[in-house]
Parts: C-alpha cells; structure tokens; sequence
C-alpha cells in the first residue's frame, strides 16, 4: 500500500477516558484525510472497546468504517499489550487510518452460533456484571440449559466451557445479535462478567454448542460479500475470537482456508479476545466469538 495513503495512530487510556482518546486519534485522521476507515487494536481486558467505537463515530459519523481486536494473552485475561515500533502499552490502543478515496474497505462479522429456547429477559445487570436472567442467577440458569455438571470453582475448564460453547445471545432490534460470553465468575451470587455490556431489561438467548455450520455460515458470509460489495481485494485482514480456537480445535483452520480461498489474496491477522465491527444489518459494536474479515483494494 502507497504509505501517503495510511497513518499509523498510537495513543494510551490510563483513565478510562476509551471515548476521548478514540475522538483524539479521529479527529487527528479526519484532519489528514476526509474520509478515513479504521484498523484498530486495544490492550487491557477491562477497556471498553464499545466506548472506543462510539468515539470515533462521534467524529466521523454513524457510517464510519472500522474494525479491529482486542489483544489476547492465551486466556489468562490479565495483562495484553499493543504495539508500534517505538511505543508499546498494556493500557492503550494502535490504530491504522486509511484514506478511503483511494483504498477500498469492506468487511463483515459473522458468528454462526445457534441460537436455543426462548428470549430471555435480562432481570439484574450492570455494565457488564450480569446477575440474573428471568430473576435467576446467570450462572445457574447457563449451566442448567447447557447440561454442565460439576458447578464448583474446583472446576478449572467451567468457564472456558461456558465462554465457547454457552455465550448469552443478546438480541438486538436489527441486525444479528452479539455474543456476550461469560469471564470471570462471582461465586458468591453466582453472578457473572460478560466481555461487554449487557443492559438491564435486554432480551437474551442462549446457544447450541457450535458444530460444522457455523464455520459454513461464516465462510458464506465472507463470499456474499465478496459477490455484493468487493468482487476484487488485494489483500484480506482477520481478526478472529480466540474463543473460536477453544470451540473448534484443529477444525480452526477449515475456516481460515475457506476465507483465503473465497479472494486468494495474501492474508494476515490474529486471533482476539474480541472482535471490532459492523454487525451485519446493525450497529458499529464490539463482538465476541466471531470472525471479522476485512478486504482492502487499491482504487
């Protein structure tokens, strides 16, 4: 790519001011090309990346493109880092700004996760600390539709279970939902931490446990939007859930191959503790347990 066509933004967030420091780095891009897509990378599994989303449709606006992920540290959830040549931070983002008027970018998020039983209604939340769904704690509502056995903290692989297999469905008014998996665990009311919001009176549904469709559904995804909006790329980015490792296993890479196949352009990317970008049919927001292919063409 003609580096006059992109700029690379750094900045750090030690205040939790995730929205401002988004509109800085925006309003930086905006002053440098008129419009400017996003490639972005956060640090620290506590940020709220939606806070960053929403600052940097606060400058640009509402149709603003931008993608990106959270970095991961191999499911310790404790320290990640972003990183330049010059600078690197555990509490802060990196950001690639590219000039739409002469780099092409499209993209698309696709989960695949089946959905089962009823909506749900969300009873007790804040933020992200869900504690009960239809007035039950969430862990036990969770585990009993997912036949978990051995609820104990004992049990060191119940949370990565129910993170990959059991992720809260949370409905929105259009376009898919987003899957919001459980983290971390509140023994004492067997409450739990979600990796994003999930308002109180939201409507909820749980999920199948994956199986080979929902790499289908995703390698499908990818190919609709190559034969509606980017029949050519010169080169693809993936940022795709490190929860899809643990879902998936070696399967992982039937997927990867899919989407490389669909284009067969050079490909490069990671995998995340979430994933940034447009829900299709829906808002600019922050996903889990989904895949986000980003294609660029030099105009």
């Amino acid at each position: 790519m003609n580096k006059d066509y992109f700029q690379l933004y750094f900045d750090e967030y030690p205040n939790k001011n995730y929205k401002e420091v988004a509109m800085g780095i925006a309003q930086k891009a905006k002053e440098k090309f008129s419009k400017p897509a996003f490639l972005i990378g956060t640090s620290n599994p506590s940020a709220d990346s939606e806070e960053v989303l929403i600052g940097f449709e606060e400058v640009i606006g509402k149709d603003v493109n931008a993608f990106g992920g959270a970095a991961g540290d191999d499911y310790s959830f404790t320290d990640t880092f972003v990183f330049t040549n010059e600078k690197a931070s555990s509490d802060g983002m990196v950001c690639i700004a590219i000039d739409e008027e002469k780099i092409a970018v499209k993209g698309i998020a696709t989960c695949g996760w089946k959905p089962v039983g009823t909506e749900k209604t969300v009873t007790k939340s804040e933020g992200n600390h869900v504690y009960t769904v239809d007035n039950i704690p969430v862990l036990d509502i969770t585990t009993k539709y997912g036949g978990i056995e051995n609820v104990t903290p004992e049990n060191k692989n119940l949370l990565i279970e129910i993170a990959a297999n059991f992720p809260l469905q949370l409905q929105r008014e259009k376009g898919d939902p987003v899957m919001r998996p459980g983290l971390v665990i509140d023994w004492s009311d067997h409450s739990f931490y979600c990796s994003g919001t999930v308002p109180q009176g939201s409507k909820v549904r749980f999920s199948l446990p994956p199986d080979w469709d929902v790499m289908k559904k995703v390698i499908k995804g990818v190919q609709h939007l190559k034969d509606t909006e980017m029949p050519e790329a010169d080169a693809l980015v993936v940022f795709s859930c490190a929860g899809r490792i643990l879902a998936f296993g070696p399967m992982m890479t039937e997927e990867l191959e899919g989407i490389k196949k669909i284009w067969n352009v050079p490909m490069a990317g990671m995998f995340s503790n979430a994933e940034l970008a447009r829900a299709t049919g829906g808002n600019l927001e922050m996903h889990n347990l989904t895949t986000c292919c980003v294609a660029l063409k030099e105009k």
